[in-house]
Formats: C-alpha cells, sequence, structure tokens
C-alpha cells in the first residue's frame, strides 16, 4: 500500500501547508478570533461555530473557540455549539473525499486501494473516534474516510462519539475558568477518551459482525 500511504502523507502535508500559509497571511479572524468571540450573543455564538467549521481546511485554535463557548454560553449550550460547528468540519471532509474518490483512483494501483477500502472498512470507525481531538491528522482521516466505502451514517457516528468528550471538557474549562493548565489537561483525557470509545466502537461492530 505504498502509494495509498504516500497519497495520506500528502494529503497531511499539503493540510498542514495551508495551515502554515494561511497562519503567515496573519488573518485576524484566524490568528486570534478573540475580539469576536468577546461580543458574545449571536454573534459569538455564529462565529464560533463558522470557525471551527472552516478548521477542516483553515488553521483555526479550536481549543480557544470551544473554551470561549464555554465561557460565554456555559456548559451546555456552550458544548452544543462546539459539537455543531466541529460536526460541520467532520461532514465537510467526508463530503470531500467523497468527490475526491475518483482522482485518488488515478494515483493509488487498484489493489492496494481495495486493500486500504479493507482495512478504513475495518478500523475507519475506530481512527474516526480517536483522531477528533487531533489537528490535521482528524482532517486527514476524514477525507480518506469519504473516499472509501465507509457509509454516512457510521462515519457522522463515529465523529460524534469522538468530539462529545473534548467539546464537553472544553465547555468545562471554559464555563468554570480554571486556567489553561486544566484545558490541556482536558485535551489530554479527551484524546484518551476518545481512543477508548473508538476501541469500544471496534468490539460493538466485531460483536454484530460476529451475529
Amino acid at each position: 500500500m505504498r502509494r495509498y500511504w504516500t497519497v495520506a502523507g500528502l494529503l497531511l502535508v499539503g493540510l498542514l501547508v495551508l495551515f502554515l500559509l494561511v497562519e503567515a497571511l496573519g488573518v485576524p479572524l484566524l490568528v486570534d478570533p478573540s475580539p469576536w468571540l468577546e461580543r458574545g450573543g449571536p454573534v459569538a455564538a455564529g462565529v464560533g461555530v463558522l470557525l471551527l467549521t472552516i478548521d477542516v481546511l483553515l488553521p483555526v485554535p479550536s481549543n480557544v473557540v470551544m473554551l470561549a463557548n464555554g465561557a460565554l454560553f456555559d456548559v451546555a449550550v456552550g458544548t452544543l455549539l462546539s459539537l455543531v460547528g466541529s460536526m460541520g468540519a467532520a461532514v465537510a471532509g467526508f463530503a470531500i473525499g467523497r468527490r475526491g474518490g475518483g482522482l485518488l483512483d488515478r494515483f493509488v494501483p487498484r489493489n492496494e486501494r481495495q486493500r486500504a477500502d479493507r482495512l478504513l472498512a475495518r478500523w475507519g470507525v475506530v481512527a474516526i473516534v480517536a483522531s477528533r481531538p487531533l489537528p490535521l491528522l482528524a482532517e486527514t482521516i476524514m477525507v480518506l474516510a469519504g473516499a472509501s466505502p465507509l457509509g454516512w451514517c457510521r462515519a457522522m457516528l463515529a465523529a460524534v462519539l469522538g468530539l462529545v468528550p473534548a467539546c464537553l471538557l472544553y465547555a468545562l474549562v471554559g464555563a468554570t475558568a480554571i486556567g489553561l493548565a486544566e484545558g490541556a489537561a482536558a485535551c489530554g483525557v479527551s484524546i484518551a477518551v476518545a481512543a477508548l470509545l473508538g476501541l469500544a466502537a471496534r468490539q460493538i461492530e466485531a460483536r454484530r459482525a460476529v451475529s
């Protein structure tokens, strides 16, 4: 599967280059969205959701946005806003993969593509769940999953499962204003929880396949 992994690596590098380019341009809203978020109300809610959605392609400080959602809208609403925006990015990434599947066929031999599809059919849900809190890797995996036979329903359920812990923990930290150290801890905990949920989802799918 050398060519397939090469394409996956190029996709990851391409996203990184795009992120660095936008960062170098210093777009105010993307570099520091705080002035927009501090306004509160519908404007802050809309900007937060928009930023988390375009995070699929552009460098957005998603942790800052999620913390602000918790601080401005409390835990429940903050979690919901972060989840809606992050799911927007997941849908966009998966759709990009669906549209680009034909392009992938031009560069990856049929046998490699079939092996990759089998791998994603088996482990795609786990990969999506576990990677959701991880920048760049989450977008790359979602695009590759979109280019595979993995269905929309399974992919989106996996995305929700992987996103809820991060959205909830960041909203909790933001609402209680307990500091940056706790925010970093929340990130680590959300990654660990997402990984465990991914493995649990894989076990459930394996049992259903056997039955």
